[in-house]
C-alpha cells in the first residue's frame, strides 16, 4: 500500500514530467519505427505503437496486445500502446524478450534473430514504471567508454538505452564548441581557450572543473567541430526515441585569462586535484553572484537552443565535484547556488537543474549536513532540481541527507570506476533498496538510474537495475538469472549447465553485501608493480580485495560453460557466449596471479632466497601474462586495438592527428597525466595491453628483484616506481599507426579449454 500511494503522489510531479512528454511527442512515434526497421528489419511491419490518451495513469505506461485480427492493421500482429514514447519502447522491449527471447547487449544487438512467426500475445500485458525518470550517464563516462566514439557506436547504446525504457539521458557530446563560442563572445582569444580546454579523453574533468590544458598539445579545431557535428545527431535520435536530453550549461570555470578581460569580476582558484601541478589544476572559477556569470549563462543557453533546437529544460550542472568550495560558510554556500540557479532561468524560464551527487560522498568531511541543507536550500521550491544520488548501491547519501531535504532525486548505481572490469554486483541491493528508498518516509525519490564510469562487463548487474525501474516488488535472482541467460544465449537447445555456471555468479559475486567491497575489483596485474599495498584493498578508487573464493564460484561456473560448450556446439557461435568464456576465464588468471605475487614477495623477503630462487618464482607469474595476453588477443572484445584505432580513426587521416589522439588513448589508460597523477585509475585487461604494457612493468620488477639480491642492495619502492613511470611515459608515446594487427589471434574455444585446465 506504501508503494502505491507512492506511486500516485507522483501527480505531484505532473509539471516536471511534462518536459519530458512534450519534446517526446513534438517527433511522434517515427523513431520506434526506425529502430524496428534498424534492429528488426524483416519485423518492420509488424508493431502498430500508440500514444494513448485512453489509459488511465499518472507514470509511463504500456498494453501490449495482439493486432492481427484488428481492422486495417495490415501485416501488423503486435499492438502496443503507450502513455508516452519511452513507455511504448519499453513495450516493445518486452514483447521481444519476454515473447520473442532475444536482447540487444553492449557486444550487439540479436534483435534480428526474434522469429519469423512472431509468437502471439494471449492476454494483454499492461505495466508501468515504478519512477517518473530513468536515467543514464556518468560525466566521466563519455570519456573512458565514449571518447572515441562513432554515431554507430551511439546508435546501439541509444538503442539499447530506449529499448530498457530510460528516459533522462546525459548528453555531453559537442559541449566544447559552444563554450569556445562563448568565450570568444567574451573577449578571450583562440590561444587562452586553448590553454584552458583538456585533450579527448580528458574532457570530463576539465568540464568537471578538476583539470585545465592538455599534456598531450592543444585541443585541436577539428576535434571541437566534430564533436559537435556529432552532437547534432546523437540529440534529434534522443529526442525521436523518447529520451529527454540533459544538456550541459556554463559551469562557471573559465580560463585563467579571463580575469585579465574583467579585473573586477570575482575570479577564484578551485583546489588543487589528486596531485596535478597548478599547471592542470587549481582551476579559476567565475562565482555565480558575479554579474558576468548570468551573461556567460544566457549566451551558452542561447548558442546551445539554436544549434539543438529546443528539446530540453533539465540541465546538468557540477560546481565542486573533488572540488572543495572557495568558502565553508553555509551563507556563501546559499548564495552560490541561488545565483547559479538564477542565471539558468534567466537563460531558460522552465530550467531544471541536475547535478550529481558525489561530492556528497567523496567530501564528506567538508559537506556537513549544515552545509548540503545550506547549498541545496540556494535553489527555490523543490521542483527546480533533481540530484543524482550517484553512489546509491554502496554509499547512498540520502538517508544521511534527509532525502536531500526535499529536493527531487534519483537512485543511481555507480559501479564502475574508471571502466574496470573485475566481477561484481549486488543484486539483492539493486533491487530491494531502491524500492526501500521509494517508500521511505518523506521521499522525494523520483527516479531510479546508471551512473557507471565506465561500460565494461559485469553487463548483468545494470540490467537488473532498469529492469527493476518497471517492477513494483523486488525481481527475484534466480529466475531473473535464467530468463537473462536464456536471451544472452538464444538457441533452441541451451544446456541448463549454461544457466547453472550463471546462477553460481548471481549467487556469490554478483550478490555482495559488503559495502567496503562494492566496486568493481582491480587486478593488481594492473597495477604499478610494488613490493606491498597491492592486496587487500578495499574501496574506491583501485579496489583488489577479492570478497569471494575463486575456487567455489568462478572455477566452477567456467567449467559449466565449458561443459555447456560442450553439449551444444552452436553456442559456439554465439557472440555473447564467447565473451562470457573469456570474460570469466580472465578473471580466474587474474586471481591466480595474486597467489604468485604474494608467492614472490614471500621468496625475496626470506632469509634464505637468493637470484635464483626469485626468478623461479617470478616465471609463473610472467607466464600467466603471457597466457592471459594470449586469451584477450582471441576475442575482438578485448583488444586494444579497438580503442587505439577508435582514436586514429578520427584523425581524417592526419598524420600528427592520429598520433595526438593515439596518445590520449594509451595515457588514460596507463599514467592518467603527465607524470602519473592517477596511474592505472583505467587500466584495462586488454589482449595487447597485457603483452606490451603490463608484462614489462612485472618483468621489470622481477629482473630488479633479482639484481638487488645479487648485489646484496636494498629494495628502494622510489626506485622502482620512477622506472615504471619511465616505462609508461615510454609506452604512452610509441604509435602503432597502420603496423599493428588489429584482428584477432587465435581460438577463444581452444584457449579457454586449455587455461582451464592449467589454472584449476
Amino acid at each position: 500500500m506504501k508503494l502505491l500511494a507512492r506511486l500516485k503522489s507522483t501527480l505531484l510531479l505532473v509539471v516536471v514530467a511534462c518536459i519530458i512528454s512534450t519534446s517526446a511527442h513534438s517527433n511522434g512515434l517515427s523513431g520506434l519505427y526506425a529502430l524496428v526497421k534498424r534492429r528488426m528489419p524483416s519485423h518492420s511491419n509488424a508493431f502498430i505503437f500508440n500514444l494513448s490518451t485512453s489509459i488511465s495513469s499518472d507514470v509511463d505506461t504500456f498494453k501490449i496486445r495482439d493486432a492481427s485480427h484488428d481492422e486495417g492493421a495490415g501485416n501488423a500482429k503486435i499492438y502496443i500502446e503507450c502513455t508516452t514514447i519511452s513507455a511504448c519502447a519499453r513495450g516493445l522491449y518486452t514483447y521481444v524478450t519476454e515473447f520473442g527471447g532475444v536482447d540487444i547487449w553492449w557486444t550487439g544487438s540479436r534483435l534480428d534473430q526474434l522469429p519469423h512467426q512472431l509468437p502471439t500475445v494471449q492476454e494483454p500485458v499492461t505495466r508501468s514504471a515504478i519512477v517518473p525518470y530513468r536515467y543514464f550517464f556518468n560525466t566521466v563516462t563519455f570519456d573512458y567508454t565514449a571518447a572515441f566514439y562513432t554515431f554507430d557506436d551511439w546508435s546501439l547504446l541509444l538503442d539499447w538505452l530506449a529499448l530498457r525504457g530510460v528516459n533522462l539521458p546525459l548528453a555531453w557530446v559537442g559541449y566544447e564548441y559552444i563554450l569556445v563560442e562563448v568565450f570568444r563572445e567574451a573577449g578571450l582569444t583562440d590561444a587562452e581557450i586553448a590553454d584552458f580546454l583538456s585533450g579527448p579523453a580528458f574532457q570530463a574533468w576539465n568540464r568537471f572543473g578538476n583539470i585545465q590544458g592538455s599534456w598531450s598539445g592543444d585541443l585541436p579545431t577539428q576535434w571541437v567541430n566534430d564533436q559537435f557535428a556529432l552532437q547534432k545527431q546523437i540529440i534529434p535520435r534522443m529526442v525521436e526515441l523518447g529520451m529527454t536530453p540533459v544538456l550541459p550549461s556554463f559551469t562557471g570555470f573559465v580560463p585563467r585569462a579571463l580575469h585579465n578581460l574583467y579585473p573586477n569580476a570575482s575570479i577564484v582558484n578551485g583546489s588543487q586535484w589528486v596531485g596535478f601541478s597548478s599547471t592542470y589544476t587549481n582551476v579559476s572559477f567565475l562565482e555565480p553572484f558575479d554579474p558576468l556569470f548570468a551573461i556567460l549563462q544566457k549566451s551558452f543557453i542561447d548558442k546551445q537552443v539554436a544549434a539543438y533546437g529546443n528539446v530540453s529544460h533539465i540541465y546538468t550542472l557540477d560546481q565542486y565535484n573533488e572540488n572543495d568550495p572557495y568558502s565553508g560558510d553555509p551563507a556563501y554556500l546559499r548564495n552560490v547556488t541561488s545565483a547559479t540557479f538564477a542565471s539558468l532561468r534567466a537563460a531558460d524560464p522552465e530550467a531544471i537543474w541536475l547535478m550529481q551527487g558525489w561530492l556528497f560522498f567523496s567530501g564528506q568531511t567538508f559537506w556537513t549536513t549544515e552545509r548540503v541543507q545550506a547549498y541545496l536550500g540556494g535553489i527555490p521550491g523543490n521542483d527546480s532540481m533533481i540530484i543524482l544520488d550517484l553512489y546509491s548501491e554502496a554509499q547512498p547519501q540520502w538517508e544521511r541527507l534527509s532525502s536531500y531535504y526535499g529536493k527531487k532525486w534519483v537512485w543511481c548505481e555507480l559501479h564502475d570506476f574508471g571502466g574496470s572490469m573485475g566481477f561484481e554486483g549486488n543484486f539483492v541491493n539493486v533491487t530491494a533498496e531502491p524500492l526501500r528508498a521509494l517508500t521511505s518516509p518523506g521521499s522525494s525519490m523520483v527516479g531510479m538510474g546508471l551512473t557507471p564510469e565506465g561500460l565494461e562487463g559485469n553487463e548483468i548487474i545494470y540490467d537488473v537495475l532498469l529492469d527493476q525501474a518497471w517492477s513494483p516488488t523486488a525481481i527475484n535472482r534466480t529466475s531473473y538469472v535464467s530468463s537473462w541467460v536464456s536471451r544472452r544465449y538464444y538457441i533452441s537447445d541451451l544446456p541448463s549447465s549454461a544457466i547453472n555456471a550463471w546462477e553460481i555468479l548471481g549467487a556469490t559475486v554478483y550478490s555482495n553485501r559488503d559495502p567496503s567491497s562494492q566496486s568493481t575489483v582491480k587486478s593488481i596485474l594492473e597495477l604499478a608493480p610494488a613490493l606491498s599495498g597491492l592486496v587487500n584493498r578495499t574501496g574506491p578508487p583501485l579496489p583488489t580485495l577479492v570478497f569471494y573464493d575463486t575456487n567455489t564460484t568462478i572455477v566452477p561456473a567456467l567449467q559449466m560453460l565449458i561443459q555447456a560448450g560442450y553439449e551444444s556446439k552452436s553456442l559456439l557461435n554465439i557472440p555473447e557466449f564467447k565473451y562470457d568464456l573469456v570474460d570469466v576465464t580472465r578473471q580466474l588468471l587474474a586471481n591466480r596471479f595474486i597467489t604468485l605475487y604474494e608467492t614472490l614477495v614471500a621468496t625475496y623477503t626470506s632469509s634464505s632466497s637468493s637470484s635464483a630462487t626469485i626468478t623461479a618464482a617470478g616465471q609463473p607469474l610472467l607466464q600467466l601474462m603471457h597466457d592471459l595476453d594470449e586469451l584477450l588477443l582471441t576475442n575482438d572484445y578485448f583488444l586494444l586495438a579497438n580503442w587505439i584505432s577508435a582514436a586514429r580513426s578520427l584523425s581524417h587521416g592526419n598524420a600528427s592527428y592520429a598520433a595526438f589522439l593515439e596518445y590520449n588513448a594509451r595515457n588514460q589508460i596507463t599514467l592518467w597525466g603527465p607524470t602519473g597523477e592517477i596511474n592505472d585509475y583505467a587500466s584495462k585487461q586488454w589482449g595487447g595491453l597485457v603483452g606490451t604494457y603490463y608484462v614489462p612493468r612485472w618483468t621489470a620488477f622481477v629482473e630488479y628483484l633479482v639484481g638487488t639480491k645479487a648485489n646484496g642492495t636494498a629494495y628502494n619502492a622510489t626506485t622502482v616506481a620512477n622506472a615504471m613511470l619511465m616505462i609508461g611515459e615510454q609506452w604512452d608515446t610509441q604509435t602503432w599507426g597502420q603496423t599493428v594487427n588489429w584482428e584477432t589471434v587465435g581460438d577463444s574455444w581452444s584457449m579457454v579449454q586449455a587455461l582451464a585446465t592449467k589454472y584449476t
